[in-house]
């Protein structure tokens, strides 16, 4: 008996997608600094004519392979330069790597079983908090799962449903995009269940070198792919990018990380955060029991080989953040829809009473808030809020009551489907809240299009202008800027405004430090900062202010 047809699950997928989605456009700018600069980094392509060295602020940029940067561009060339079609083309390959799940769920467990777990594993991935903070985000990770989805199809095509030339053909190709995504990490999510296989294949008849020659053939045609574009682009960026390129952000990441360096355990903790709210649902823990010979079954084999074996791959590589993982949560989503349409989990009235009062607390808070901190003005100077963080309050409080009473009306009932429905409006609501009531009093904050405007007509007018500080392509793109910005220390503004007495500095600065400064063209809270323009009269109003303390 199936938990939810097939039909309403996909429509319901659809559908939440969809409204993610929309609600992001429209509530919240491209995020800094990693949205901003990724979308730079097409548009300075765009803007040279550029295919084979990413660029970022006029420089060779080796952090990053060009798939993105290239889809991006060919859209604008299609449509026309807009925000709106870059930050949709990671969250179309989400909605790809969705529709591939419930392909490969139907591929693991074929007939009526395969056919309802492929219907509600992408419901399930998607309303998970891990999955949804990031599907709507321009960043490389929903390709990589893309990808990654692509090569466990190849994999199973080959091994169980009699296609191995093209399974493995597949699978080569997958490594080959995956690796012009993001780079060889590809391997990480890719090779284990290659590598594993005759632990999750079952009575299988397979010969087995024949098998592990097909793998290296595949890996050689992923290679190469990826070649194809790093050889010559290495060579037509020079001897600095050739290295970084091709040696430095592989290795350095793997033993001794130059960024993001964590210890071995970093993940562990995680994982509650990363599992939510699936992880505190308690039919969940029924629905993953792998008892009664569960392990026999291949396509469970196939899920825990993906995700133990990624989760110790990437414990072990130096550097570590929440999102290298994003890519092995379609096994969790698996694993979890093939245990709720077996029936493991008993339904109880009770089942969403964690998530639901976790949205029922945070109501709370948001409520008592404004009051303890009046209360306690020692607790608001410690907390030092951003002028915004009151300014929709009630709104707020509004929506969390109003999302955890529709949970509460969805969850009385005692059947899964109605429990299900109940947990994806705690995290939808949590995300349409966040994005809907507390990001347009916070854009300024984020938003560089406003001080990306003050640029353009300087750079429009002849005006020279520099930043001061590590830069990271935050108003190329915004602005629509044709000319790079140089970086330079901030002891030598003065310096630079005696060669560029006619010039722009751009600048960050504590609120405390900037209350002592002189008056500056002009300012924007920025994450905690003050964002300022700065021209010589600043710097001959107090010329002690730019000496280096």
């Amino acid at each position: 008996m199936p938990l939810l047809g097939s039909r309403p699950a996909h429509l319901a997928t659809a559908a939440l997608w969809l409204l993610l989605v929309v609600a992001a456009l429209i509530a919240r700018p491209l995020m800094p600094i990693d949205e901003t600069r990724y979308v730079t980094v097409a548009w300075e392509m765009h803007l040279a004519d550029h295919w084979l060295v990413p660029l970022l602020n006029g420089e060779p940029y080796h952090h990053k392979p060009p798939l993105l940067f290239w889809l991006i561009r060919l859209g604008w060339m299609v449509f026309g330069v807009s925000e709106t079609w870059a930050r949709l083309v990671a969250p179309l390959f989400g909605l790809g790597a969705l529709a591939l799940t419930g392909l490969l769920a139907r591929l693991l467990w074929p007939g009526e079983l395969g056919r309802d777990s492929g219907a509600l594993a992408p419901l399930l991935l998607l309303a998970g908090a891990w999955w949804m903070l990031f599907a709507t985000l321009t960043m490389f990770d929903l390709m990589m799962a893309f990808f990654a989805l692509a090569a466990w199809i190849g994999l199973t095509l080959a091994l169980h449903h009699g296609r191995r030339l093209g399974g493995l053909l597949l699978f080569g190709l997958a490594i080959g995009f995956g690796i012009l995504a993001k780079g060889p990490v590809i391997l990480v999510y890719a090779l284990p269940p290659a590598l594993f296989a005759p632990l999750w294949v079952g009575n299988l008849q397979i010969r087995w070198l024949g098998w592990y020659l097909g793998v290296l053939a595949g890996i050689v045609l992923g290679a190469a792919i990826g070649l194809a574009w790093a050889l010559p682009a290495a060579e037509a960026g020079g001897a600095a990018f050739k290295q970084a390129l091709l040696w430095g952000q592989t290795a350095g990441r793997m033993k001794d990380s130059f960024a993001h360096k964590k210890p071995f355990w970093w993940y562990l903790p995680l994982l509650p955060l990363l599992l939510a709210p699936w992880l505190f649902w308690r039919p969940t823990w029924h629905a993953l029991w792998l008892g009664n010979g569960a392990w026999r079954d291949a396509g469970l084999r196939f899920c825990l080989i993906v995700g133990l074996s990624g989760l110790v791959v990437f414990s072990a590589i130096s550097g570590k953040q929440p999102h290298y993982l994003l890519p092995l949560a379609p096994a969790f989503a698996l694993l979890l829809a093939h245990g709720l349409v077996m029936g493991r989990a008993i339904p109880r009235r009770l089942d969403a009473a964690l998530p639901i009062g976790f949205i029922l607390l945070l109501a709370v808070a948001a409520l008592a808030l404004p009051f303890i901190l009046q209360a306690r003005p020692a607790l608001a100077e410690r907390l030092d809020l951003p002028d915004w963080a009151l300014e929709q309050h009630a709104e707020v409080v509004l929506a969390l009551l109003g999302f955890a009473l529709l949970a509460i009306i969805l969850a009385r009932g005692t059947g899964l489907g109605r429990q299900l429905g109940a947990v994806i409006t705690v995290g939808a609501g949590l995300f349409l809240t966040v994005h809907l009531g507390v990001f347009p009093p916070a854009r300024l904050a984020y938003d560089g299009a406003p001080a990306a405007l003050q640029i353009k007509l300087a750079q429009d007018a002849g005006r020279p202008v520099a930043f001061a500080g590590d830069y990271h392509g935050e108003y190329q793109f915004l602005g629509r800027l044709a000319k790079p910005l140089p970086e330079i220390e901030y002891r030598d503004i003065p310096a630079w405004f005696a060669a560029n007495p006619t010039g722009l500095m751009v600048a960050r600065y504590r609120e405390e430090r900037l209350a002592v400064g002189p008056k500056p063209v002009y300012t924007q809270p920025k994450r905690g900062r003050i964002m300022v323009i700065w021209d010589k009269a600043a710097l001959d109003q107090r010329p002690d202010f730019f000496t280096p303390h």
